[in-house]
């Protein structure tokens, strides 16, 4: 079983030729089981991607269950009572098409992208997934390993690696996302096969998922298909849980040192900001991309090419369907004070806070997001995506279409504002990474 990655990385794929701005028109309706289904119809090229999003990650779980949404990103690829183990992987590549999921803190995605004349085999894989997949011991067994063995390459044998595990859990203190997506591997060792049954029947249901479809196909023709492939799941039979817990504000700035094998410090500050959807959201994005988006952002010029502080400088926001965190983080230069180093990351801000950016900065940053809003709607697979990803959160999918107009509304006040309100060292995490001979 090859590693399910948890980027969206894989997804960029040259398929759609996308005139800037171009209006997503799209079909959708529910099945009486409760499954969401959007239909996108572009013949282009002929491909489709076909893609089930459920609507649980890591701040769904048991907290004495960590790593279940994750871990089952890899199991689902396990086989069905119709797929055997390790075939899953074979029936797409053999059709000319590739498939991949991820995980985050808030949901679970599945896609097939594949020759249009294959649309019904990838409903057919999605459909075996969401109604037989095999939970069972040998499986259970075989994806433990493969998350143990993820979790030491991506995780502890990686310079830096723990950086987002240990900000994260000092940002919050109540609420799920203080765990990390990948979960404790004490608790997967500890689970037995009844908790990811259990985890299977109360999540992986049709009144829990997106189905979105995007591509080369006929609306009247795929919606018959849908019904043929999944009319008959049943729904699930309780409420789904959705945690109601509520993070309340840091008490004040949190600083904490980790030593790590690394040659060079690091830098990693945690802003505390709100959920995605919301107005000061689409201000601290803009934010972010202000201070570190390409070689002429505000960071990236100050600290690494005229004060030379900085191998590496970025900052950006966590789209999280609750209040999250924006990361500001850096690797010192060889000789560089930590201390130093984030006095300049501080002045950068500072100059946010205390003056207006200029017009010509400000128009600059609003062609950035729109290129950004653009191109990753570029593809059919990142149409779908989208499209899933608006339905789920905000219960609209037809942002695909308008949500570059709150970005677009976005001032340079707000930008100002949202750095004052949000960037301040009472509402961070301050971690420095340092090598581990400096340890006491």
């Amino acid at each position: 079983m090859k590693f399910r990655i948890l980027s969206l990385s894989l997804m960029l794929l040259p398929m759609l030729a996308f005139s800037q701005m171009n209006r997503i028109e799209y079909v959708e309706y529910d099945l009486p089981n409760g499954l969401h289904v959007i239909l996108y119809e572009d013949h282009s090229t002929p491909i489709v991607a076909v893609s089930v999003m459920y609507h649980v990650g890591s701040k769904n779980e048991n907290p004495n269950r960590t790593g279940f949404a994750h871990f089952f990103e890899h199991l689902l690829f396990e086989g069905s009572d119709n797929i055997k183990r390790g075939e899953f992987d074979d029936y797409v590549q053999k059709a000319g098409g590739m498939n991949n999921a991820n995980t985050n803190f808030d949901r679970t995605y599945y896609f097939e992208v594949l020759p249009s004349n294959q649309l019904g085999l990838g409903l057919w894989l999605e459909s075996e997934r969401m109604m037989h997949a095999n939970v069972e011991e040998v499986g259970i067994e075989t994806q433990r390993q493969v998350v143990k063995e993820e979790r030491r390459q991506r995780v502890d044998n990686q310079p830096y690696g723990t950086f987002m595990e240990e900000s994260m859990k000092r940002a919050f203190t109540m609420h799920p996302y203080k765990w990390p997506v990948i979960g404790s591997m004490a608790h997967l060792d500890a689970a037995e096969e009844k908790d990811y049954k259990q985890f299977y029947a109360d999540f992986y249901v049709p009144n829990n998922a997106v189905l979105s479809i995007a591509g080369d196909i006929n609306v009247e023709e795929a919606k018959a298909q849908v019904e043929q492939f999944f009319a008959s799941i049943p729904s699930g039979k309780g409420p789904i849980y959705r945690p109601s817990v509520v993070e309340p504000p840091l008490a004040g700035e949190v600083r904490d040192t980790v030593f790590d094998n690394i040659q060079l410090p690091a830098v990693i500050q945690t802003y505390r900001i709100p959920a995605q959807g919301t107005p000061d959201f689409y201000a601290v994005s803009m934010l972010t991309t202000l201070l570190s988006q390409g070689e002429s952002s505000r960071l990236y010029r100050a600290l690494v090419d005229e004060q030379q502080k900085a191998l590496f400088v970025g900052s950006f926001p966590f789209n999280l369907e609750d209040p999250g965190v924006s990361l500001a983080l850096g690797i010192c230069n060889m000789g560089v004070d930590p201390a130093e180093f984030e006095a300049a990351m501080d002045a950068e801000i500072r100059k946010v806070q205390d003056e207006l950016i200029t017009e010509a900065e400000f128009q600059k940053l609003r062609n950035q997001t729109e290129n950004d809003f653009v191109t990753s709607n570029s593809t059919v697979a990142g149409i779908a995506e989208s499209l899933a990803n608006y339905h789920m959160y905000f219960g609209d999918a037809n942002l695909i279409n308008t949500e570059i107009e709150r970005y677009l509304a976005v001032t340079r006040e707000d930008i100002q504002r949202v750095a004052k309100e949000y960037f301040n060292p009472g509402n961070r995490v301050v971690l420095y990474y340092l090598p581990k001979p400096a340890q006491p």
